[in-house]
């Protein structure tokens, strides 16, 4: 598996990728002014659901907000429910 940050400007994507296959990507904005990564679109291929891979696209971009020292707003739902039920982003979570 190969995590894939194709950034573009304040926005991006990233892709998980299983060998020549997209396993799904999640799609983000940055405000760098005021230290924020908003996540607004997760997606996973439908042969590739039911094994967390939406999961692990959040964490990748969990990561990626905290080597950049940004506050990460879920407005996806999915990436929301996925954060809500992980322990220790009280230092990155934005909520509504």
């Amino acid at each position: 598996m190969e995590f894939i940050n194709n950034k573009n400007g304040h926005g991006g994507f990233i892709t998980l990728n299983k060998e020549a296959d997209e396993v799904g990507r999640l799609t983000y904005t940055i405000f760098p002014d005021e230290n924020k990564l908003i996540i607004s679109f997760v997606l996973v291929h439908p042969k590739f659901e039911g094994r967390g891979m939406g999961k692990y696209l959040v964490e990748d971009a969990i990561k990626f907000a905290r080597e950049n020292n940004w506050k990460v707003y879920p407005h996806c739902s999915y990436a929301r429910s996925v954060m809500k039920r992980m322990n220790d982003l009280e230092d990155i979570l934005l909520e509504s």
